[in-house]
């Protein structure tokens, strides 16, 4: 289960998540639309990271993305950045410094939810 946190305003969902039963728990932090420091990351499995794309789309700052992948470097949780997204998502890519993100939980906690253990 995942709850999508956009910027500071809606860290609060974050608890809710931890208080569920849901063995994986992930943040899609997408469009992320500003910084998000000092997460709390306990009880948090993954993060996605994204920016918004379409028409009207908002600026990521790549300093709120490289802020979360450190955040999630330390507490060990796996970090997937999806896109830089723009009007033109594709040509912005998914690169983050030099390479994609494309980390994801352990099979086994996915396993372990399935096989109803």
């Amino acid at each position: 289960m995942g709850v999508s946190v956009e910027n500071q305003d809606y860290v609060h969902r974050i608890d809710h998540l931890r208080q569920t039963g849901a063995r994986v728990k992930f943040l899609s932090l997408e469009p992320l639309l500003g910084p998000l420091p000092h997460l709390d990351l306990s009880g948090i499995h993954w993060i996605i990271v994204g920016g918004e794309s379409g028409p009207g789309a908002r600026p990521l700052k790549e300093e709120w993305v490289l802020e979360v992948r450190g955040e999630c470097q330390v507490a060990r949780v796996p970090f997937f950045f999806k896109q830089w997204g723009g009007v033109r998502k594709k040509r912005a890519g998914r690169l983050l410094e030099g390479r994609t993100w494309d980390e994801l939980p352990e099979a086994r906690a996915f396993l372990t939810v399935y096989a109803g253990a």
